[in-house]
């Protein structure tokens, strides 16, 4: 019996030749088998079998496959899974870092959380391959600087944090004491900011700032049928990241399917099989994904709750994009959460996509639905710039929800073309409103709160035909306030109300025209204009 091996230094990988077994147990003897690792073929291409893979769907195979790719990741070398291979990973406490193309092809893999030893840690880790550092003299910075002084290797993803100053106060069940200002930027070499996704907050002091080097090529990752056979724990806020964290800019995530099994009575939450995390252009396209069930528990104000457990997550992130992306459970299917949750990010994208839900939970800069399928909870976000929805099917109760525990806020422009909503996916209904908030003038969020200072709705049909008897026709807002309705309610933290709504070819399945709002005095200096001369009753003020 014989076998290649190569022996590594520091400076070289020297191929030795061919060895017998004998002469293997001889250099084990003296210490030195450690050195060795299975030198790849021909074609370049490492491959999980090389370092002792079975991919027969019961081994545990996640150390061959960690060697695997840290054995690319040192030479520079594609990674490819075997055609056919089911690779078990087991609950075991071990990250496997990618830095190379990789592709999964037709294999399986099958994840087994039912006994982990770290709830937190990835399967998968895509990270770059220069470090990030901490940036020194940057003391303060401002909303919509253009610039930053800092010596830097390359353009960069900026993260900096004020702990001195709390945002996103989170109001109602989940109450919490908010987060550390926030922001994530992108600059290049000489700190030049890129405008498409400016600072949006001053920072007076600075806690932490970090630069995140961006890689310049272009790491792609494609295929791979993954299963994850679900927790059964109790509950309860206790997240599990067992998945795909992708933290490295410049990315594209091609072909992946990812399912669950094994969702039984109980069982703590996901963060998200896809992770983003940390780094700027990333796209991922023909990717079928899977809601999570929905469990319940005590929440931090004492009552029950619903969990957010997820299959995608974007943190501190920019230019991410989600293009023909679906899921394999009907978005309309109300056991299952949501698939998607963000936080801190910019310049986000669904396109051509069958989702259940948009979510930005503490803030989006700039963000776009185009061509798209929204399901049950439908599109939920805060933020600021311009949020875009055009050709998009919306079936969640409201078109769009202004999260309320977030302050109903978004500072900026809200643009509808060419949409279709139907309310509640086609349930009976006695209320239709197109943009759903609650603020009651009474919690402090961390900042000012707005709504959107013009909302531009452009050939919208509104299939309401399944409503109540004391319907009365759908309405542009929800009553935000209740307690509002003539000058004496004073609201301690004020709220900026919508300066125009533009409307153009608007229709209703039921005839009847659009409202202002159930409350009309809360919404009595917004200024709505019919920007179609031919569209005579689409609006009854």
């Amino acid at each position: 019996m014989t076998t290649l091996i190569a022996l590594h230094s520091s400076a070289t990988l020297t191929v030795l030749g061919v060895f017998t077994v004998g002469a293997l147990a001889l250099l084990g003897m003296y210490g030195l088998i450690s050195s060795f690792k299975a030198y790849p073929p021909s074609d370049g291409v490492v491959r999980y079998s090389q370092f002792g893979a079975k991919g027969d769907g019961e081994t545990d195979d996640i150390d061959a496959i960690g060697k695997a790719h840290q054995f690319a990741n040192e030479h520079g070398l594609p990674v490819q899974a075997e055609a056919g291979a089911t690779y078990y990973i087991s609950g075991k406490d071990r990250t496997v870092e990618i830095q190379t193309d990789t592709d999964f092809g037709t294999s399986s893999f099958i994840i087994d959380d039912t006994d982990v030893e770290n709830r937190r840690s990835n399967v998968f880790r895509v990270g770059p391959r220069l470090h990030s550092l901490q940036l020194k003299g940057v003391e303060s910075l401002a909303k919509n600087q253009e610039s930053i002084n800092a010596a830097l290797p390359g353009p960069c993803l900026i993260t900096v944090t004020d702990s001195n100053v709390k945002r996103y106060i989170r109001f109602g069940p989940n109450q919490d004491a908010g987060m550390d200002q926030t922001d994530v930027f992108i600059v290049d070499k000489n700190g030049k900011v890129d405008m498409n996704a400016p600072i949006i907050w001053d920072f007076d002091q600075i806690t932490d700032i970090t630069a995140h080097p961006i890689d310049e090529t272009t790491l792609t990752i494609t295929g791979g049928r993954f299963t994850t056979i679900a927790n059964a724990e109790e509950s309860r806020y206790s997240y599990y990241g067992r998945g795909i964290l992708i933290g490295r800019s410049n990315v594209v995530l091609d072909g992946l399917e990812h399912r669950v099994t094994g969702e039984g009575e109980q069982g703590a939450p996901y963060f998200g099989f896809l992770h983003i995390q940390d780094c700027a252009n990333i796209t991922v396209k023909n990717t079928i994904l899977t809601g999570r069930k929905t469990y319940r528990t005590i929440g931090s104000a004492g009552v029950p709750v619903s969990m957010g457990s997820y299959d995608l997550n974007v943190t501190r992130a920019v230019n991410v994009s989600f293009v023909n992306c679906s899921q394999t459970n009907d978005i309309n299917d109300r056991i299952y959460w949501g698939i998607m949750g963000s936080n801190h990010s910019k310049n986000m994208l669904y396109e051509n996509c069958s989702l259940s839900r948009f979510d930005a939970h503490r803030g989006v800069a700039n963000a776009t639905i185009r061509n798209s399928s929204l399901g049950h909870m439908g599109i939920n976000a805060i933020g600021s710039g311009t949020f875009t929805i055009e050709n998009t099917r919306g079936y969640a109760s409201t078109f769009i929800n202004l999260r309320s525990d977030y302050g109903s806020t978004w500072q900026g422009d809200l643009i509808i073309r060419d949409c279709v909503f139907v309310p509640s996916g086609g349930r009976p209904v006695d209320r239709v409103n197109l943009i759903n908030g609650r603020y009651t003038g009474q919690h402090d969020f961390g900042y000012t709160c707005y709504m959107p200072k013009r909302i531009t709705i452009e050939t919208l049909h509104i299939d309401d035909s399944r409503h109540s008897g004391n319907y009365r026709g759908p309405a542009i807002f929800a009553d935000f306030n209740p307690a509002l309705i003539d000058v004496s309610y004073e609201e301690k933290f004020p709220y900026v109300i919508t300066d125009e709504v533009l409307l153009k070819d608007i229709s209703t399945a039921s005839g009847k025209p659009l409202r202002i709002s159930d409350n009309p005095f809360m919404f009595r200096e917004v200024n709505v204009t019919i920007i179609d001369d031919a569209a005579e009753g689409i609006f009854n003020p």
